[in-house]
């Protein structure tokens, strides 16, 4: 097997690739063949040691990963590390079954943004029809995943992100509009008609507190993460005005405290992809030895949608 180690928290991440002999499963645990690894910007956030959790070292990043196991095509959603490899060993109660005609790279690339999209928009908002959605960071992984989970609701999506090329992304991806970071809470008013109702936010920043700003009666916020690098303070007194709410929503959390229902989600996106109500867009595909090509753009947020490994 070849397998991504990183053996320091460093800044840039330092992660090599090491050959060792193939795992072999224990009772209650299957052999994955990997054909598709997904790398997240959490797993360079890991590797850095920016990030809440620091596993101890060395380590192998990565949640997510789809393959082969007894000749089944399945997802392997991991609790703890260790997806960025050729092979695996999983307990079979984390396989979930892929259905036919879903790609091995859709299928890994989707597990954790679409998981978290509907984790967020599902169990931890309640979305509408004729909502208004904005998706702040909109190209990356995750926004487009928000678009596309916030369409299939029958939402309404407004995007933003940084540049026209970004923008186009978003609209391809079924936003509504697409508008940059200028002036932000009066543009998010005038495009949604007075205000949003939901703000999905994985970028943090200063961007944070107009899109709060921006949001209508009753209007939900949704804290994904920051990408920007900065936390920002949210006023408590703009919440306060017009009942609005602050909602954090944490998939990574949820899904290793209650794994099984993370996999019945995971395979509900992956049933939903099947039948056509979700379009995740085709991952970047990188040979394994290029994992810090894809860390280092999810870190200078060059990145348009999700890469994954193929081992």
């Amino acid at each position: 097997m070849r397998r991504v180690l990183c053996q320091e928290f460093a800044d840039p991440e330092r992660l090599t690739v090491v050959q060792e002999p193939d795992p072999r499963p224990g009772p209650g645990q299957v052999l994955v063949e990997v054909e598709a690894a997904a790398v997240s910007f959490v797993d360079g956030l890991i590797a850095r040691g920016g990030y809440q959790l620091r596993p101890p070292l060395p380590f192998t990043p990565g949640n997510a990963v789809a393959g082969r196991a007894g000749g089944e095509r399945v997802l392997v959603l991991l609790p703890s590390f260790g997806g960025l490899t050729s092979h695996l060993v999983a307990d079979t109660d984390l396989l979930v079954p892929v259905p036919d005609g879903v790609h091995p790279r859709i299928a890994a690339s989707a597990a954790e943004n679409y998981g978290t999209m509907a984790f967020a928009l599902e169990h931890r908002v309640a979305v509408r029809p004729d909502e208004w959605v904005v998706v702040l960071g909109a190209s990356g992984a995750i926004g487009l995943a928000a678009i596309d989970c916030a369409r299939a609701a029958g939402a309404r999506v407004l995007a933003v992100a940084s540049a026209q090329g970004k923008r186009d992304a978003a609209l391809a991806a079924g936003a509504q509009a697409a508008i940059g970071y200028d002036d932000l809470k009066t543009a998010i008013r005038e495009h949604t008609g007075g205000g949003a109702d939901v703000v999905v936010d994985p970028v943090g920043g200063p961007a944070a507190e107009a899109a709060l700003r921006a949001l209508g009666p009753g209007g939900r916020f949704c804290v994904l993460g920051f990408t920007s690098g900065e936390i920002p303070r949210l006023p408590a007194n703009v919440v306060l005005l017009r009942n609005r709410t602050v909602v954090g929503v944490d998939w990574g959390d949820w899904s290793r405290s209650d794994p099984a229902a993370a996999r019945d989600l995971a395979a509900d996106v992956l049933r939903r992809i099947a039948r056509g109500e979700l379009h995740p867009p085709e991952p970047t595909p990188l040979p394994l030895d290029e994992v810090t090509t894809a860390t280092r753009a999810y870190a200078e947020r060059t990145a348009v949608g999700k890469f994954v490994l193929i081992p």
